[in-house]
């Protein structure tokens, strides 16, 4: 069963590899600007320093733009490997996550399968598992710093915190500071989750501050002489800002404290829904230090980030794995596999059916308040979701493992389904290949081309374009356009069906609205217009 479900894990992460990277290009603005950091490392050939728009970009340090760079090394330069990367730390950090299954709870298969199904098929987990961004890096470095804990704890040698400096400064090369709050708190609270040999400051303490030192020491390796080259804002930015200044100080995504804990049935779905984990719960074993090894896990950084003013779904990735193992030891303590307890799953797989179902017709009806490619999900989506809802509640449930394996796979299912028809029934709205083709045959004509608004980043890569465009506001784009008579400048409509050919050489939807290129002619006569808008 072990060998069987090892492979089943393979197979489902190559199922939802192969449509993530088939059902949608690059996600803008946060995909495709990561992209392009990397894409401008490939051109400039600096690997020390990331820019975006000729500035030294600090918002992130490199570790993803090297493994993307070592990516077209290797395989040339393309759109797959980017996406593959996270997937791969994805995948590993599954893996990782059995590893500890198996040391907190020796001999119980069941959790350690358990665990893995869980995590890889929750579903955050799955939407990020193809997605360019930083969160799978940092959660990867998490479960390993975890593992090396959890290492150091029980086999009492050097190997664990080895392995705890490799995920300090993986983390910090990663994602920056974060790393630090997502595996001290779990390290300060070994004294309560620790079964035996209570910590001190020989057998603990000291090597977890080595650890730390250690850590740190390989992320200075690159940032000391990158804050040299970077200059003195840059060295701010990498030594200070990515600590205070994004997580304290932040208020880019405010939101209030409890928006985790209402989201979080659903950012897990649908594990925090089965009847088996709550069922299980109540017979918590205070006693079981798995399980308080898990909440010194997952409880810190989780109300940690409850009360940090910037808040993001992918921001809580990283304590999914701790998640997903108290899932499974609950689980395993609900003897009963009773269909009765996949009933809430079903139930809310039933309400997600009706509304796709009911959806495009409503959108229809309001087409003011709606993109209107909302109209355009197929019917038969509302269907399979309700056809999924059915099976979930019917389908025999021979034991524990054989219901989470059910449940895995059909939440890969619907959630790369959800993905691939409803990013297909977008269009071109999340998918900017179109006009950044069309800017590169611009600047292979040598026409300059400026942006309205602050640039982020969205074309270079799939463009691949060898300049940025220039900035410019509402104010200074006729100046521009005296002093650049045959440029274009990239602009945004407030509506794609109510916007005039006339004023544009191209345009396209682009999410709610439209995007599109104007000549100086177009932008004079046009200028007043309302349909216009700048970016933010």
């Amino acid at each position: 069963m072990k060998k069987n479900i090892r492979f089943q894990i393979l197979l489902l992460w190559i199922f939802l590899v192969v449509l993530g990277l088939n059902g949608r290009s690059y996600f803008p603005i946060d995909e495709t600007r990561c992209v392009t950091v990397a894409w401008n490392m490939w051109l400039n050939g600096d690997y020390l320093v990331p820019y975006l728009n000729d500035v030294a970009y600090s918002h992130k340090p490199p570790l993803l733009f090297w493994l993307i760079n070592l990516g077209w090394k290797v395989f040339g330069v393309n759109d797959w490997w980017p996406r593959l990367v996270p997937s791969l730390f994805a995948l590993a950090s599954v893996f990782i996550t059995r590893k500890i299954a198996g040391r907190l709870w020796p001999g119980q298969t069941n959790i350690t399968d358990n665990s893995s199904l869980i995590l890889i098929s929750s579903g955050l987990w799955v939407v990020f598992s193809t997605a360019l961004m930083f969160d799978m890096l940092i959660a990867f470095f998490t479960v390993l710093g975890a593992w090396g804990m959890l290492i150091a704890a029980q086999d009492r040698g050097i190997k664990g915190w080895v392995l705890l400096a490799l995920a300090i400064g993986g983390g910090l090369l990663a994602k920056g500071p974060t790393i630090l709050l997502q595996l001290l708190p779990l390290a300060l609270l070994a004294h309560w989750w620790k079964a035996d040999n209570k910590p001190n400051a020989k057998n603990w303490y000291l090597p977890l501050l080595c650890s730390v030192l250690g850590g740190a020491a390989i992320a200075l390796i690159w940032a000391i002489p990158a804050g040299i080259h970077g200059g003195s804002e840059y060295q701010h930015a990498i030594f200070w800002g990515q600590a205070a200044d994004r997580m304290v100080d932040s208020f880019a995504h405010k939101r209030p404290f409890w928006w985790y804990l209402v989201l979080m049935p659903l950012l897990f779905f649908p594990w925090l829904l089965w009847g088996a984990f709550w069922k299980g719960l109540f017979k918590h074993n205070s006693a079981d230090s798995g399980i308080r090894f898990c909440i010194a896990w997952a409880l810190p950084v989780f109300v940690a980030f409850s009360f940090i003013s910037g808040k993001q779904v992918h921001y809580v990735l990283p304590i999914f794995p701790a998640i997903a193992l108290l899932v499974a030891i609950y689980t395993s303590k609900s003897i009963s596999t009773s269909r009765t307890l996949t009933l809430p799953v079903s139930i809310a797989l039933l309400a997600l059916g009706a509304a796709l179902f009911a959806l495009p017709l409503y959108t229809h009806l309001h087409q003011n308040h709606f993109a209107s490619w909302i109209e355009t999900i197929p019917p038969w989506l509302g269907l399979f979701t309700i056809l999924l809802a059915g099976l979930i509640y019917l389908l025999p449930k021979k034991s524990v493992t054989s219901a989470t394996s059910q449940l895995a796979m059909m939440t890969i299912t619907l959630v790369t389904a959800l993905m691939f028809v409803i990013m297909r029934a977008a269009g071109d709205a999340y998918d900017v290949r179109l006009i950044s083709a069309k800017l590169k045959q611009l600047e292979s004509q040598n026409i300059p081309i400026a942006y309205m608004g602050r640039y982020p980043g969205i074309f270079n890569f799939l463009g691949r374009l060898n300049q940025s465009p220039e900035n410019v506001n509402g104010a200074s784009i006729e100046p521009w356009f005296a002093t650049h008579p045959n440029g274009r400048v990239i602009v945004y409509f407030n509506d794609f069906n109510k916007v005039d050919l006339n004023q544009v050489e191209f345009v396209q939807a682009y999410k709610g609205s439209a995007i599109g290129i104007v000549k100086r002619e177009q932008w004079l006569a046009n200028k007043n217009a309302r349909s216009f808008q700048q970016a933010k």
